[in-house]
């Protein structure tokens, strides 16, 4: 039998920000008992205004973020798997945003990561929630 692993698919460019640019949460509606390595899949779906919102939130939170070269809409890599984290624990909604963790947004559930790194791309539909994949 084939090794399995989790994977989440998060959208641009919230999956590069992750990445490349610190943001330690990834926050959801939904909360999960699930803990440990996951692939990060970037979703297919982007549109422009989604794009322009997470880059003025990113830029809010840290105006040095400007300085880097956030690959443009039509350029971001969507569609497959782009990296791996450790989900370590889960901020409650009714907490308000710890110190340490400034990109939880309030009233939602903020998803810890750890151990973040890139991985070669590999092209994959994705799903909503975490979803079984063959491990890479």
């Amino acid at each position: 039998m084939a090794s399995q692993m989790k994977a989440l698919s998060i959208r641009q460019p919230w999956a590069w920000l992750i990445l490349h640019a610190g943001k330690n949460i990834e926050n959801r509606t939904w909360s999960t008992t699930f803990r440990g390595e996951f692939l990060i899949h970037a979703a297919k779906r982007m549109t422009f205004e989604e794009y322009d919102s997470a880059l003025e939130f990113a830029y809010d939170l840290n105006p040095a973020l400007e300085q880097i070269e956030i690959p443009h809409p039509a350029h971001i890599i969507r569609g497959g798997i782009v990296g791996t984290a450790r989900l370590v624990d889960v901020i409650p909604p009714h907490i308000e945003r710890p110190d340490d963790f400034p990109w939880h947004a309030e009233g939602q559930f903020g998803l810890i990561l750890a151990d973040v790194r890139e991985v070669p791309f590999v092209q994959m539909n994705g799903r909503l929630g975490f979803f079984d994949v063959p491990a890479i």
